[in-house]
């Protein structure tokens, strides 16, 4: 059993597939305790280069549950001499004795059973709840039928779903419905046939079969063409349903105008699944998305939710083109497509609301997430080497960073450059299954941009570093930056070649007055009016030099985080002041903010009987200053100068992380922030109160989150009032984010006074919302996140309330998740408890749902970040879960290479 699970798959192994197969009709007959497929191939030997058109064994792929009732070739029964089976696939030996002469081409039927009912692992066909459901990505098709289930056999489908009418009035598939009846042999029984008209690989296929209802809406393509939009729900969610679809029309017209990307189906469709291991599924024409990601209102979702089910909608739209019409040739391409959409989402999604906010909220994750993982047992490359299990790969590196990559290209060429380079990518490779170099020489072949030594952000793991010095020449009038590049050592690549890294700077003068850029050794008149360039650092020790200033500037550094890099500059804590009110770069400012914070908190950390200087008292002060005067549309950009860096964040930085030190420093000067600016906080509450009904727009979202901030502050001042007000406004919110932001500030508070206060909104929340799991899966959170003593021991018994379920993806994310993943302080106390608590819930899950099982041990896999007590402890963990019987692939690949 490990010898399989550790069995490896290699990019360098890649060959193209010796069959393939042209047209897949598929039939499923859906019963309460069981499914039959009948699955029609029309296959054929493959003449791409690299296939073996001589082969004469057909192997295809399938999964241990499924059942095989037939097997038909050319019409003729099989018997069972004439096939293999094991675990993972079945074989045809022999097959041109089967053929006779002409076996170039042939017709293959096979004819399953399984049991959608009792699959937990929410992959291939399952149901959740009373809905038949499918997850296919990356592997999931070989679990329903057995078949070539890889990204590179792409094929047009043909689909008939038969099922109870009364249980199951919708029926759904990929494409176009073309016919539909009642079964001849059981009038109870209905059919739908959906025909998809596009070549796609099996793990786009999908098959919706529930009693839904929906919300119905058209959209009007540039060409003219009328696009039916149907989001299908619970009817007791039908009320969630209108911001995910005025999200996907906004999605259809940007990509019409931003990348000239029509939609090309005649209908559109969205289906909202409760058990779901991701957020969501882009399947050609019917999207299944968690139900997180999908259903939104007022009284039930905060306005990060709302965000999120905007920027999901969109991503899993945007799809269509970037994953569907063009797809990926082999999973080690997989950021082709997800790296490709993350950033047209991010775009979109800074186009919807402050580019800048959204910047930094990218930013922030990357940094925190990525930038941890790059640096633990699982770094690998945006293309990676090889995988054992590719579930496992799904991961920020791939998404994020991989956005990050398809970011900088776009800087490299510009917009109208990328523009044309996206055309010509879309052109050229529609309907075909492609790699990460077809994408980058499409990008050279319509800018004439060389990128050749940028190819290595595809092939080479870890997060570079930026080492930069800045020296003025009064005499000359010159100012020089010097920058260094390295990369740390990753899991098989010790040595780091130098990267192609964009490194976008400005310089200010005293005054904040941005100056004009002229590099030295370049036409003057190729720079003129510029205030903002992109410097190639492409060698390991490079120098710039800029002309014609006139004294020494202030440099505002890597701006937009034009790359994925930690850098470092050495900031006086004035210079990040300075920075923070004058630079023209929003995310700069904030970024200014950040490490004004960080230096501040370091030395707490290491004098905790010390005072912060009273620098960091006039910054907060200048930006409520500013917020007073400011619009609402500036409001989301206070917040996030007002915000202290995240504890992860912090630990991410740190060489060797002490937790419950970085935590208490970062306590202390928040209670000092808080009681210096009470006064300052207390008009920053009262002038951002809600002026008229409640809006989803992104004026109106800065302005509770300036709102809910000064709150938190005010609350810890110790002040009873304030308290007493936090618990009015969780008593009184008209909406969730209001609500929920209460109800945590009260949970966190500590003090005698809000206890009981904390225990009876608690109480009170849950019998309010106890019938809306995505709000439950709140009150789950807000409890597992308590920084305070005694956290584990709730979480425990969480475990046994009757709202959680260890099936449901969502509660586990929402309970073990948060625990372990965001609650810093509590997880990594002393007694290792934290760590002995996610093990014994990964071992349980394992059996279970090994994809989340995998996910959540992602804490315990960072173990060398942390103090040597904790990292045995961590290891100790890490080893009784690997000594294990009949671990999952998922699960052993994370253990075997996160132990020593």
């Amino acid at each position: 059993m490990k010898n399989a699970q550790a069995r490896t798959t290699y990019l360098k192994d890649y060959r193209p597939p010796d069959f393939l197969i042209e047209t897949t009709e598929l039939f499923f007959d859906l019963f309460e305790d069981h499914a039959l497929v009948i699955a029609k191939l029309a296959m054929r030997r493959s003449t791409k280069e690299g296939a073996d058109v001589n082969a004469d064994s057909l192997t295809l792929n399938g999964g241990q549950a499924l059942q095989l009732k037939k097997l038909l070739l050319n019409g003729k029964l099989l018997g069972a001499t004439d096939y293999l089976i094991d675990e993972e696939s079945l074989t045809i030996p022999d097959l041109s004795s089967h053929l006779g002469g002409d076996g170039d081409s042939f017709q293959l039927e096979c004819h399953t059973r399984i049991e959608p009912q009792n699959n937990t692992t929410l992959e291939g066909l399952y149901k959740s709840k009373r809905m038949f459901c499918t997850q296919c990505e990356a592997e999931g098709f070989r679990h329903i039928t057995y078949y070539l289930d890889r990204p590179d056999v792409m094929s047009r489908f043909v689909t008939t779903v038969c099922a109870e009418k009364a249980r199951y009035p919708i029926l759904l598939s990929n494409g176009n419905s073309i016919a539909s009846g009642v079964s001849e042999d059981d009038p109870s029984r209905h059919w739908v046939t959906w025909e998809d008209p596009f070549l796609k690989p099996s793990y786009l296929f999908a098959l919706v079969a529930g009693d839904l209802v929906s919300l119905d809406d058209t959209f009007t393509t540039s060409s003219g063409r009328e696009i039916a939009l149907r989001l299908f729900v619970e009817e007791k969610d039908l009320d969630k349903t209108a911001h995910a679809m005025d999200s996907l029309k906004r999605s259809m017209r940007w990509d019409e105008e931003t990348y000239g990307r029509e939609y090309d189906l005649d209908i559109f469709m969205i289906v909202a699944v409760d058990d779901f291991n991701m957020g969501a599924m882009e399947n050609k024409g019917l999207n299944i998305f968690n139900t997180s990601c999908v259903l939104a209102n007022p009284s039930t979702t905060t306005d990060l939710a709302f965000q999120r089910v905007e920027a999901v909608v969109a991503h899993e739209y945007f799809h269509n083109w970037s994953g569907n019409r063009v797809t990926c040739r082999d999973w080690f391409q997989l950021s082709l497509k997800e790296g490709f959409t993350v950033f047209r989402d991010s775009e979109f999604s800074a186009d919807m609301g402050s580019r800048a906010v959204k910047r930094i909220e990218d930013v922030s994750f990357l940094r925190t997430v990525q930038f941890a993982e790059d640096a633990g047992p699982m770094a690998h490359s945006v293309r990676p080497d090889s995988y054992m299990e590719i579930a496992n790969f799904y991961t920020v590196t791939i998404y994020e960073k991989g956005a990050e990559v398809v970011r900088m290209i776009s800087l490299l060429l510009g917009p109208e450059k990328f523009r044309e380079a996206t055309d010509l990518y879309f052109e050229r490779f529609d309907g075909q299954a492609v790699t990460t170099e077809d994408f980058v020489r499409t990008m050279e072949d319509a800018s004439g941009v060389d990128l050749g030594q940028f190819r290595r952000w595809y092939s080479q793991a870890g997060t570079p570093r930026l080492e930069i010095k800045g020296d003025y020449n009064a005499e000359q009038q010159q100012y020089t930056l010097t920058v260094q590049q390295s990369c740390p050592a990753t899991p098989g690549q010790p040595d780091k070649e130098p990267l192609h890294i964009p490194l976008r700077v400005g310089l200010l003068n005293t005054e904040g007055e941005e100056l004009p850029l002229h590099l030295h050794g370049v036409d003057h008149n190729e720079t003129a009016g510029q205030s903002d360039l992109v410097l190639n650092v492409t060698q390991r020790s490079q120098q710039f030099i800029f002309d014609d200033i006139a004294s020494p500037p202030i440099p505002s550094l890597l701006r937009g985080f034009s790359a994925p890099v930690k850098m470092h500059f050495d900031f006086s804590l004035e210079d990040l002041f300075f920075l923070m009110v004058h630079d023209t770069d929003g995310f700069n400012r904030w970024d200014a903010a950040q490490q004004m914070a960080i230096q501040v908190l370091t030395g707490l950390e290491k004098n905790p009987a010390s005072e912060p200087p009273q620098l960091i008292l006039e910054a907060f002060r200048g930006v409520i200053k500013k917020s007073l005067v400011a619009d609402d549309i500036e409001q989301a950009m206070t917040a996030q100068l007002l915000m202290l860096p995240a504890t992860g964040t912090l630990i991410e930085r740190a060489d060797v992380a002490v937790v419950e030190r970085i935590h208490g420093a970062r306590e202390q000067l928040l209670n000092y922030l808080a009681e210096h600016l009470q006064g300052d906080f207390e008009r920053l509450y009262e002038a951002n109160q809600p002026s008229g009904e409640f809006e989803v727009t992104a004026a109106a979202m800065g302005v509770r989150a300036v709102k809910n901030l000064a709150l938190g502050f005010l609350v810890r001042s110790g002040d009873a009032t304030w308290l007493e007000a936090c618990h009015k406004q969780f008593q009184t919110a008209d909406n969730m984010t209001d609500q929920l932001a209460a109800l945590r500030l009260l949970v966190n508070a500590g003090s005698a006074a809000a206890q009981p206060l904390a225990t009876e909104a608690l109480e009170s929340f849950y019998k309010q919302w106890q019938h809306e799991p995505l709000v439950v899966d709140q009150w789950f959170i807000t409890q597992a996140c308590c920084a305070l003593p005694g956290t584990l021991e709730r979480v425990r018994a969480l475990l046994e309330h009757e709202a959680f379920d260890i099936k449901n993806p969502n509660k586990v994310r929402s309970l073990i998740g948060a625990f372990c993943g965001q609650n810093h302080v509590n997880f990594h106390a002393a007694d290792g408890g934290g760590y002995e608590f996610l093990a014994d819930q990964a071992l349980v899950l394992d059996k279970l749902n090994p994809q989340i099982a995998a996910r959540l041990l992602t804490p315990l896999t960072r173990w060398r970040k942390f103090e040597p007590g904790n990292q045995a402890l961590m290891q100790a963990q890490l080893q009784r879960i690997k000594a294990s019987d009949k671990l999952s692939k998922d699960v052993f690949e994370v253990v075997e290479k996160s132990t020593l």
